[in-house]
């Protein structure tokens, strides 16, 4: 099955990719992430509307869904551009109140979830609150939090139930420590709550991480295919330049398979991300497995075309001067992100009737 676009969502894939090729260049690319100062970028992002795109009106956002979203994570991934702040922040706010979401997607202080990025989303007893709402534990590799001015946390609160509060960063009491991935163009840090003051938020909260899960699930698939689209096109084109024994080595039927192998990879990945934010959006039975599929195979997908492309190039595809290796250490963080392909094909298992109900 090929997913086809609306003209709509084909227009905004247009101009975004276009507006990315003149901001995100690779030299620009290189340099925000050598820094690990990606502030002039994103202050252009949310200048220029696309950090709200995909978000209801009602909290500040340009309108559209999850698909919106994923589209805008795929052409981020193609051009290596950062992303941890725009991640982190449409993750953060729907789960916030319609105002302080508004402020957020204006640009007047990312947000991001304090969960940890290794593992799924979901409930844990890393920080507690007790009965005034006051938070005490720590939250390891939250990603985006290195650049967040607010912070939704999970916690068990005094009667044992998991609750989400509102903390800002610069709130007696909140240590954030920061952490470089490998992967320049994203980054995360540490947080620790010693006794900080939390506004409990009006959410349920299980089913409000859950479904942020779910959609981060979506939206690192989508990264992934964003990178993997951008390391075929590298490879191809690279193939058609370098000649071997007097031809192009793109003539050779090894060279071929290797490009048509990621070329069937990208347009099964396109068509699994994008039915899948489609699922989460409507809200469909089967979402959740929809949104696992996605996780378990596109990122996985995206890290074999990373080393099939890196095999094409050759001695230069390992240098630091090629930009392919933008994109392989951008694919190879997206598999670990929010849980491996392992966890997710787990949650498929558990999930599927694979035997008939005694």
């Amino acid at each position: 099955m090929r997913w086809e676009l609306s003209e709509e969502q084909e227009m905004f894939t247009e101009a975004l990719d276009g507006w990315l090729e003149r901001f995100a260049a690779p030299a620009q690319v290189r340099k925000w992430g050598e820094s690990g100062d990606p502030a002039e970028f994103e202050q252009k992002f949310v200048e220029e509307g696309w950090f709200s795109a995909g978000l209801a009106e009602d909290i500040g956002g340009q309108g559209g869904g999850l698909l919106e979203l994923a589209l805008t994570a795929e052409a981020l991934a193609r051009y290596a551009a950062p992303s941890s702040a725009w991640t982190a922040s449409v993750l953060a706010a729907p789960l916030l109140p319609a105002d302080v979401a508004t402020d957020v997607l204006s640009g007047e202080g990312f947000a991001a979830v304090a969960v940890d990025s290794t593992r799924p989303f979901g409930v844990t007893d890393s920080v507690r609150a007790d009965s005034s709402g006051t938070l005490t534990g720590r939250v390891a590799v939250v990603l985006g939090a290195e650049r967040a001015k607010l912070l939704v946390v999970p916690a068990v609160d005094a009667k044992g139930q998991v609750a989400l509060y509102l903390v800002r960063v610069d709130a007696p009491g909140v240590t954030v420590k920061s952490r470089r991935f490998l992967d320049p163009s994203r980054a995360a840090a540490d947080v620790l709550f010693d006794g900080v003051a939390g506004e409990r938020l009006d959410v349920e909260a299980a089913t409000a991480l859950d479904d942020a899960g779910l959609r981060a699930a979506v939206l690192v698939a989508a990264d992934a295919l964003g990178a993997m689209d951008r390391m075929l096109h590298l490879a191809v084109d690279y193939s058609k330049q370098r000649q071997q024994f007097g031809v192009p080595i793109g003539s050779f039927q090894a060279v071929k398979h290797a490009a048509a192998s990621i070329l069937v990879s990208v347009e099964a990945g396109r068509s699994i991300a994008y039915y899948a934010a489609a699922s989460v959006d409507l809200g469909l039975g089967d979402r959740a497995m929809h949104a696992a599929v996605a996780k378990a195979q596109v990122p996985r997908n995206a890290v074999q075309a990373a080393d099939s492309a890196l095999v094409m190039h050759g001695a230069i595809g390992y240098t630091w001067e090629h930009d392919l290796h933008l994109y392989y250490k951008r694919a190879k963080l997206d598999e670990k992100l929010f849980g491996g392909p392992d966890v997710w094909n787990e949650r498929l298992a558990r999930d599927l009737p694979l035997l008939p109900a005694v």
